[in-house]
């Protein structure tokens, strides 16, 4: 009897020891891929006619191989998604999905401005090969979208994404910041993983990752220029323009922050303040692909209505870069 008692018992212990593990497996498989590290958001190279260049792509994949990047982001602002088609968008995903080596993330921007659309490209994207959709907010009618219409869009897409989410806030080019409580409430979305911050408030994205802190929820800096500064406040990473060009540097300030070694990482953060506010808020994407050029990659022309460089602005961007020691 006692001993028919002890085996239950130990079955039971044993049952429930399954129990625990399959159920830790589950969780572990739901909360979807680590966002931390470093991503460029890379650039969409171009023919002489403006066609999407897809050799010149993979030869700039292929280097970018060789540096510790923790994956690509795919059509984002400085992959100038807006003037792409569709399936131009899909397309590059697809490529870049061929070239990645094993083991990287590959975030695909999947925004558009209806909720609808927004739904069909994700489902795409996903099918293209992306990890994860990376979402911008709706913008052109700015003035209707408050916490209650972006909560809805940013719902119905993760409702119906293959893939996990991640909320894409740009103010510089969408006009609009993501509000703090919608951030929040969609923190506690099962599908909504993360959020790219591009704001550079870090007192914000400081309250955002203390608001969030006990959900499944990442966020990365969205420009070099603030990468220390949202480390110390919670940050798990960067999508930052200038990876595309000073990559191994910006996964270097990544692993000194983490490791704590915040001199050697203030020096770092400061010499790569002027080349990033060159290639973003200064000078845009068409100083992004000049300077990709300068660095052994293939950045070449912009798309229409995108304008090269004039001369002054060259020597601008060249000296910010000079000035800080990297050319």
């Amino acid at each position: 009897m006692h001993c028919a008692r002890a085996c239950r018992g130990l079955i039971s212990r044993r049952s429930h020891s399954v129990l625990r593990a399959w159920s830790l497996q589950r969780r572990a498989a739901a909360a979807g891929p680590d966002l931390s590290g470093i991503y460029p958001p890379i650039a969409t190279p171009f023919t002489a006619r403006e066609d999407v260049d897809a050799e010149k792509l993979e030869e700039n994949l292929q280097k970018y191989a060789e540096v510790p990047f923790k994956g690509l982001v795919v059509q984002g602002s400085n992959g100038e998604y807006p003037y792409l088609t569709e399936a131009e968008r899909v397309e590059v995903v697809r490529t870049v999905r061929r070239s990645l080596p094993p083991g990287r993330l590959l975030m695909a921007g999947s925004g558009c401005e209806s909720t609808r659309a927004t739904v069909q490209l994700t489902e795409k994207m996903a099918a293209a090969g992306a990890d994860a959709a990376l979402v911008v907010t709706p913008s052109f009618y700015k003035g209707k979208m408050d916490s209650r219409a972006l909560i809805r869009h940013f719902t119905k897409v993760a409702d119906s994404s293959p893939v996990p989410v991640v909320l894409y806030s740009v103010p510089a080019n969408t006009g609009l910041d993501l509000p703090l409580e919608a951030v929040v409430e969609l923190s506690q979305h099962p599908n909504i993983r993360g959020l790219k911050d591009s704001g550079g408030d870090i007192t914000r994205i400081g309250l955002i990752v203390h608001k969030t802190r006990t959900e499944d929820f990442q966020v990365l800096a969205g420009s070099a220029g603030f990468l220390m500064a949202a480390y110390c406040v919670g940050a798990v990473g960067g999508v930052c323009a200038l990876a595309n060009v000073l990559g191994r540097e910006l996964c270097e300030l990544e692993r000194l922050c983490r490791s704590g070694r915040w001199d050697e990482a203030r020096v770092l953060q400061q010499r790569l303040i002027e080349p990033n506010a060159a290639v973003t808020r200064k000078l845009g994407v068409p100083a992004l692909k000049q300077a990709m050029e300068w660095f052994g990659f293939h950045g070449g022309a912009c798309r229409s209505p995108l304008q090269p460089l004039t001369e002054a602005e060259t020597q601008q961007l060249r000296r910010d870069f000079c000035s800080n020691g990297w050319l």
